[in-house]
């Protein structure tokens, strides 16, 4: 079970063209200015099965998919499992915001197992001082764009080169 804050279909702003986004409740980080504030109580979500996630993802077959919140990689193992359906039932791209940074979550063994299923993490925690609106899908400039698949297999970070011919 996943404690969703919510679920925005058709979003425009965590990620590349159309996408599903997923609400995590629960956030540690309770970063200064965070665009969303009610996602830092888990207890403001509602539980939901995976299942029930994934039939609303998979209800749209043009949607990629953003984890989002709050933060998903405060409950990766709900998250992992989502992750591993939507890439068992579909070609769609997985987006994920996290204020853990990259470092820290490939040494953790649950973390590392959600990031495998992800294709995008943007990392860091929001820091209102280098809040900077012109930057493409992030709200502050300590925050970065990774690949996550060529990361994993070079074992350094490689930067994301968004490609939106």
């Amino acid at each position: 079970m996943l404690a969703i804050l919510r679920i925005i279909e058709d979003t425009t702003v965590d990620g590349p063209g159309f996408r599903t986004a997923v609400y995590a409740a629960g956030c540690p980080n309770q970063c200064p200015g965070c665009h969303n504030p009610e996602s830092w109580d888990i207890g403001n979500g509602r539980l939901m099965k995976s299942e029930e996630i994934l039939d609303i993802i998979l209800a749209d077959p043009f949607a990629d998919v953003t984890f989002t919140g709050g933060d998903p990689m405060f409950q990766p193992e709900g998250f992992a499992e989502l992750a591993e359906a939507i890439k068992r039932h579909s070609t769609k791209n997985i987006w994920c915001y996290t204020g853990y940074l990259y470092e820290q979550l490939v040494k953790d063994e649950t973390q590392r197992r959600l990031l495998q299923h992800i294709d995008v993490l943007v990392d860091g925690p929001f820091v209102q001082a280098q809040q900077d609106e012109t930057l493409l899908f992030r709200g502050s400039r300590n925050q970065r764009l990774i690949d996550v698949p060529a990361s994993l297999a070079s074992h350094s970070i490689v930067l994301f080169q968004p490609d939106f011919r």
